[in-house]
């Protein structure tokens, strides 16, 4: 670290207390879409805060499609039940998990055990009609937030009660759909209700809320026939279907292999229970939530395209058809079935009349993830040998205290905060892939990850200018980690990492100017984060036991991004507009990718991408009353332009668009309100077809590949009395095909009613 540096975090570090976000402070803080409360989250560059107001055109099936619509941003939210939903921000690939912090209420609910798809926050512990606010902050411009906030923060806001109050709601949905040789209607519906309270002439609230959840999705994945060796015949099939958008690519008049099964659709069955004990007295604050989760995923039909001469499905063997000779295999069944609790306590309190003090801490704990899996299809069909991944107890802990204070212009802050990710995964093989009895120990991954913090952050007001001078200082370690293995005997053999262990000193700087109706905001900032568990022990063992030096990266090296973000603002009554200009360049990018490891040797796992970089443009547009009364319009556009500038362990990727990132992206949403009681609403989505691949190569329009994506949406809200509510809502009317190498949805409609006391 250097001498200024060093002088700058000492000096902001026996100097500072925190800027308190209070209501006050909407009147210079520059939100897009402010809702009614104060935006909840420190907000720093693009920021923006969704209510009720934009919550209302919304078909919301689960909590995160409230934030559809919102600027240059997206949720890889698959059906209606998905627990795979990453966020993505800009130019952040739709696997990159880590660079999304998520909270709910304040308390943590990003999984940071890995960096993927199979990370996503845990967004089922919240249900959509408890929702108060959505806050979005874009990049990691704000010292009191981790590194993982490099793409960006979100925060779910629920409702704190205002009185003795209740709320029901019913929801149900259906979606047509229609790929290769499956053609169904997938049903579901879900049942949500609460009751709140709160002490007449006193600071005590309570709210509890459930949710049950249910719903069939579309197959998410399909197989293909690998070519049979051997002159051997196979059974005489017929049905297996070419897709000729799968050409292989730079290979004209070529095709992939002949699909002949889809993956069984995904039965999903979720439960939600939460508790929120809120305290809101003179001067002391606090809260207090309990919130269990459950989740259980049936994946038990896989729809067999192929038939024999009589017409019975052929799922799996030596097949022929389309003048060859293939193998079927793969249509496995399978069953997940996961119980996670969260917890969390946070509490404020004045010191002084200047200095007030917090604290928050959380725990989010995976009980039980249990994923069975057969071995093959008569395995599944015939409760025959299979698999069992099992994790857990696992899950992570995470608390800060923090100091905020106000002198005249002067705010100043400084807070303290850790975090402990744990993991632990063992499979293991069992006679009977629907149960774990006989289950026989086959590998096992575990580890910790631990991140100590310390920041600080001082803001000068002066009269039309804000500046905000901030660091993060972060100290990670990652230890207890290793790997097990059959060994000689059929005894478990393991072998551990070397604990490791690295530091980051990340400065923060933002400049406001701000008029009547034009704001201008500058920010700058540094943010520095560290592998999580996953991206760290995911390597493999060799036959005596010993560690394979091939299969995972010692050196895995922390991603550090610079980056910047200029807004432009003004405010010309019932129409707002706002644009931003962003970039990012970030050292050390943790991606997983065919190419040369650290021993020379090509692998596919998770390297650092020497350098990449970011930078784009975003128009956001707020208008009420848009030429009739009653017609209000959100709507924003982004360009981005995202590419890796160096990689030394696969240099065919330099200079290439970034995968999973749009060149445009377009959100919009269109209320009218047609009566008092009335409002319809339109919905726009759009991106453009990136690429798919690190080098460029792969880019279409199926499965397997990332789309362009367009879906129109429409809703009518009908209020028919003071507690009664109705609504009807359809998504991608158009019934537009679009893929994140998996399918999105088809056209689905959903129907609601709701009441509240």
């Amino acid at each position: 670290m250097s001498v200024s540096r060093l002088a700058l975090a000492a000096a902001l570090f026996t100097a500072a207390l925190p800027a308190h976000a209070e209501s006050e402070e909407n009147a210079y803080i520059l939100v897009v879409g402010q809702s009614d409360a104060p935006i909840s989250i420190e907000p720093r560059g693009l920021s923006v805060s969704l209510g009720d107001e934009q919550f209302e055109g919304v078909n919301a099936q689960n909590v995160e499609d409230l934030i559809k619509y919102a600027p240059d941003f997206f949720v890889r939210k698959r059906y209606a039940g998905d627990s795979n939903g990453v966020p993505g921000f800009r130019g952040t690939h739709s696997s990159q998990s880590a660079r999304t912090l998520v909270m709910v209420d304040g308390f943590v609910v990003s999984n940071f055990l890995g960096n993927s798809f199979n990370f996503a926050p845990k967004w089922g512990v919240v249900g959509p009609g408890e929702v108060e606010q959505f806050d979005i902050v874009y990049g990691p411009y704000s010292s009191r937030y981790s590194g993982n906030s490099m793409g960006g923060i979100v925060n779910i806001t629920t409702r704190t009660p205002e009185h003795t109050e209740a709320f029901a709601k019913i929801q149900t949905f259906a979606q047509t759909y229609d790929q290769y040789g499956t053609h169904d209607t997938y049903l579901g519906w879900s049942g949500e209700a609460g009751l709140g309270w709160r002490q007449k002439d006193g600071p005590w609230s309570l709210r509890v809320s459930g949710r049950h959840f249910r719903n069939e999705g579309q197959p998410m994945s399909w197989y293909g026939l690998a070519p049979a060796s051997g002159a051997a015949a196979g059974i005489p099939v017929t049905g297996a279907i070419v897709d000729p958008g799968q050409a292989i690519p730079n290979a004209p008049g070529t095709a992939s292999n002949p699909i002949f099964a889809a993956q069984s659709p995904a039965e999903i069955t979720q439960d939600q229970a939460k508790i929120r004990l809120g305290y809101d007295g003179a001067t002391v604050t606090g809260e207090a939530l309990i919130a269990y989760w459950h989740n259980l995923d049936r994946q038990e039909a896989p729809d067999c395209y192929l038939q024999d001469a009589s017409g019975a499905p052929v799922c799996e063997g030596r097949v022929t058809t389309l003048g060859a000779t293939w193998n079927a295999s793969g249509a496995r069944w399978s069953r997940t079935v996961r119980d996670e609790f969260l917890a969390g306590v946070k509490l404020a309190a004045p010191l002084s009349d200047a200095v007030t003090a917090s604290v928050n801490v959380s725990t989010y704990q995976i009980a039980r993830s249990d994923g069975f899996t057969s071995a093959s299809y008569a395995a599944g069909e015939n409760d025959g040998p299979g698999t069992l991944a099992r994790q857990g107890p696992t899950g992570w802990y995470t608390g800060e205290v923090a100091l905020e204070g106000r002198w005249g212009d002067i705010e100043l802050a400084t807070g303290a905060s850790g975090n402990l990710y744990r993991t632990d995964l063992t499979n293991y093989a069992v006679p009977n892939w629907r149960d774990d009895v006989g289950a026989a120990f086959s590998t096992q991954t575990f580890g910790k990850t631990r991140l100590l913090s310390g920041w600080a952050e001082g803001r000068y007001l002066a009269d039309q200018w804000i500046f905000t001078l901030g660091a993060r200082y972060e100290d990670w370690r990652a230890f207890d980690g290793g790997l097990g293995r059959v060994g000689g005997g059929s005894q478990p053999v393991f072998n551990a990492y070397v604990s490791r262990g690295a530091d980051a000193f990340d400065p923060k700087a933002s400049l406001e100017w701000r008029s009547d109706a034009t704001s201008v905001q500058l920010s700058l900032a540094e943010a520095t984060r560290f592998p999580t568990v996953g991206e760290l022990y995911q390597g493999s063992l060799n036959g005596d036991g010993s560690f394979n030096p091939d299969s995972f990266d010692p050196n895995l090296k922390p991603e550090r991004s610079r980056d910047a973000n200029l807004l432009l603002a003004h405010d010309f009554g019932d129409f707002k507009l706002t644009g931003s200009l962003f970039w990012q360049r970030v050292q050390d990018t943790i991606f997983s990718f065919v190419g040369f490891n650290q021993n020379g040797v090509t692998t596919s796992t998770f390297k650092n991408i020497d350098l990449t970089r970011q930078y784009g443009v975003e128009l956001i547009a707020e208008a009420r009353d848009l030429g009739l009364e009653g017609l209000d319009l959100d709507a924003n556009a982004a360009w981005i332009d995202s590419e890796t500038v160096r990689n030394d362990s696969a240099p065919a990727a330099e200079g290439v668009q970034f995968p999973r990132i749009p060149r445009w992206r377009v959100n919009a949403n269109a209320r009218y309100a047609i009566s008092a009681d009335v409002l319809a609403s339109l919905g726009l989505r759009y991106a453009s077809r990136p690429n798919t691949d690190l080098f460029g190569l792969q880019r279409g329009d199926t499965f397997g590949y990332t789309s362009e994506l367009f879906a129109l949406d429409a809703r009518v809200n009908w209020r028919a009395s003071r507690t009664m509510r109705f609504s009807a809502g359809i998504d991608n009317i158009t019934n537009n095909k679009a893929w994140v190498y998996h399918p999105y949805p088809q056209r689905s409609f959903t129907l609601e009613a709701g009441w509240t006391l």
